[in-house]
């Protein structure tokens, strides 16, 4: 953390990285569509979405249900 920055700065500030980083990295998959450089079936590629679902599903809901650090009773 920088020194004098909130916790909502420093989330700014890392998920504005990772998001941009997130993004690069799905517009390079994208290039793998080039049907005269690359070949996949459609078994392959529905492998690579359902990957990509559950990744995106599970990421959505530690926002919506945090997970607690400690344990309380």
């Amino acid at each position: 953390m920088k020194k004098g920055e909130t916790k909502e700065q420093r989330f700014q500030r890392i998920a504005e990285k990772r998001v941009r980083r997130l993004i690069i990295n799905l517009k390079s998959l994208a290039n793998c569509s080039n049907k005269r450089l690359f070949e996949w079936n459609n078994e392959q590629l529905k492998k690579i979405w359902n990957a990509i679902d559950k990744e995106l599903k599970s990421c959505k809901e530690s926002f919506e249900y945090p997970k607690k650090d400690k344990f309380t009773l």
